[in-house]
Parts: structure tokens; sequence; C-alpha cells
């Protein structure tokens, strides 16, 4: 079959996955307990995205929030394969990232709300999810800067000959951006560590990619201009995203230089809260509700043989800890004004570097 739309996607270029997309990757060499892990990211991913976007409707999350509902898999796929020790890069979309990596929920729901037990104390918000601790280096909110971040880290990674490699998720509006390209070259150049994961929702903040690039596949047909192989991998079905991260990061952590990665998926609402989507065109939408990435993946493990009931508990299991997670968040306490003056370089000046 084929990803829905994909006419409105590329002008007419259709990429055409393997037949029956849904049930190609059964067999996979994938553990049991990988996949069901994967199926519980999933739906925590999902759950704490909705109960995000029901907390900013009740006026609880100030500001605005950019959800990746619809765009599991690709978080889930790469969080699960990625070694402890390896970097993620995010874009402002990156809820699904910093928990993928293992993140609380309450500390990233506190951020949301502002409170002093978010997981940067209430200061960075929904836009700004940084966790040293595991592996997130920033969720950027301008547009393509982190691609050069994410080279910085993989240089050091290569300088120390530590094995990490670095993940720099963005999204398809980012290919037309000068630092895409400046980031690209410079990896390829120095072989470095690092691989660029294009997360393609078809658009980017209120206009189709197709609309404004050159090309059809805005990532992919660009990788042969830096000496890089075009990959495509289907971005709603987290199978698929292991598996591509799984080869990827062996790729860059063996010393073979850096990979580009084109994830084919959608997001279910606008590019953000205060954003209705209503340039998207009938139809759209619910022939992408029919790929979703927690029914793919549900239907998956139940022809390999998973219980529906083991199935049913992991979601229950979820929703109890997105609950908990929820209440310890509206219950913390608002930061101290004092707080305002931590964190901060106080005097400009080049001293934080001793």
């Amino acid at each position: 079959m084929t990803l829905p739309l994909e006419r409105h996607q590329y002008g007419g270029h259709a990429i055409v996955l393997p037949p029956d997309s849904q049930t190609t990757h059964d067999a996979a060499p994938i553990d049991r307990d990988v996949r069901l892990l994967m199926y519980r990211r999933l739906h925590e991913l999902r759950q704490f995205e909705k109960r995000a976007y029901d907390m900013f409707m009740q006026n609880l999350v100030k500001g605005t929030t950019h959800l990746s509902l619809g765009m599991e898999a690709v978080a889930a796929g790469f969080g699960t394969a990625m070694r402890e020790d390896d970097y993620t890069f995010a874009t402002y979309r990156g809820h699904a990232h910093t928990l993928a990596r293992g993140v609380a929920m309450e500390g990233v729901l506190a951020e949301l709300l502002g409170r002093a037990n978010g997981l940067l104390g209430g200061k960075g918000g929904s836009m700004h999810l940084t966790s040293v601790e595991h592996g997130v280096m920033g969720s950027y909110a301008i547009i393509g800067a982190h691609l050069t971040i994410a080279n910085g880290a993989a240089w050091s990674a290569q300088y120390r000959g530590s094995g990490q490699v670095a993940v720099c998720f963005f999204g398809d509006g980012t290919t037309n951006i000068g630092a895409f390209h400046e980031a690209l070259n410079y990896a390829a150049v120095f072989a470095l560590p690092v691989v660029f994961v294009c997360e393609n929702n078809l658009y980017m903040e209120y206009t189709a990619i197709s609309d404004i690039t050159a090309v059809p596949r805005p990532a992919a047909d660009r990788a042969g201009a830096y000496g890089l192989e075009p990959v495509v991998v289907d971005g709603n079905d987290a199978d698929a995203c292991y598996l591509a991260a799984r080869d990827t990061l062996e790729h860059a952590r063996s010393g073979r230089g850096p990979v580009l990665i084109e994830a084919l998926t959608y997001r279910h609402g606008g590019h953000s809260r205060a954003d209705p989507g209503k340039y998207k065109p009938p139809g759209e939408l619910e022939a992408w509700l029919a790929y979703d990435p927690l029914k793919i993946y549900r239907g998956r493990l139940e022809r390999l043989g998973v219980p529906s009931a083991e199935l049913d508990e992991i979601e229950r299991q979820v929703g109890r800890a997105v609950d908990a997670a929820t209440e310890a968040a509206k219950n913390g306490p608002m930061p101290v004004p004092a707080s305002a003056y931590t964190d901060v370089w106080a005097d400009g000046g080049s001293s934080w570097r001793n």
C-alpha cells in the first residue's frame, strides 16, 4: 500500500511503501520485550500529548504548545534503539522525544505549567525541554539552529572516542533553511557520528512542504549532494523506525559518517494549539487517521500472539501514570521570584568558562 494522499504531498511523485506495509515488519527480528516497550512508549506519548492539550484548553499551559499527535512512532522507535549516552536534539515539538529518552512525565508536564517541580524549574516551558542526564540536549525554537549544535556534540564524541551518536530531529521545513545544508556538508566532510532525522509531516507552519520545495522528497532527494544515501522510512510504523535507527546508529557509531533519514508521517492537528489547521484539504486527516501509528502497532502485536488483555493493561497502566503525573504537576509550587536570578551568566563575561 502507499501512504495516504501521497499525491497531495509530493505533487504526483508517489513514494511507495512495501506491499501491505502494516504486516511487512511482522517477522522483523525484534524481541517481544522490545516491542512491548515500544507499545508502552507509543501510548505514553499519545496519552501525554492529549493531556497536554486538555490542560492547555483549561488555560493551565500559558503561551502555546506544539504537539506531535500522530507522529509518535518516530520518537518511540529511535528512543528505544538509542544507547543511554547518545544525544537527542529536538525542535520545539519535542515533548515526545524528551519522554522517549526516559524523562519522567511529571517533570515535563510541570514544566509546561511553569511550576517549580518542572524539568527546568518552570523556566523553559513547552519549547525548551532539556535533560542532560537523559541525553536530551535541548529543544530548539529557532528553525535549523540545532543541526549545527548536534554536529558539535558529534565532533566531541568523535574526538573523545566515546562511541556516542548525536541524533537530530527536525521538521520538513528545516530542509529549506541554510543551516540544514551547512550541517550536512560539515558532517559529511568530517565523517561525524550524527544521524539527521527529518520528520516529514507534510506541512511546515501553515504551508504544504510540496508547495515551496523543488524536489519531491525534501530531505532524501538532497542527500546525494553531500555524498549520503537517500533513506526514506515509514514514520508511522514504530518497527520501521526502530530498525532504521538501529542500523543507522551502528553506521554512525562505527566511524562511517553521518546518515540522513526522511521519516514520512503526519501531525493530526495544526502547527500549534493556536492553529486550527483549516488549510488541510478535506479527507486528508481521515485518511491518515486510518493509518495511525498506535492502530498499526496494536494490530501487529495481536497478529504476533500478544493477548489483547495484556495490551489493554499496558494502556491502563499508562493512563494511571499520566493521571498521577498530572496531579503532581498541578500541585507543584510556583517558582519563587528569586529563581529568576539563578542559572544565568551574571556579568556576561568569560569567567563561566573556568
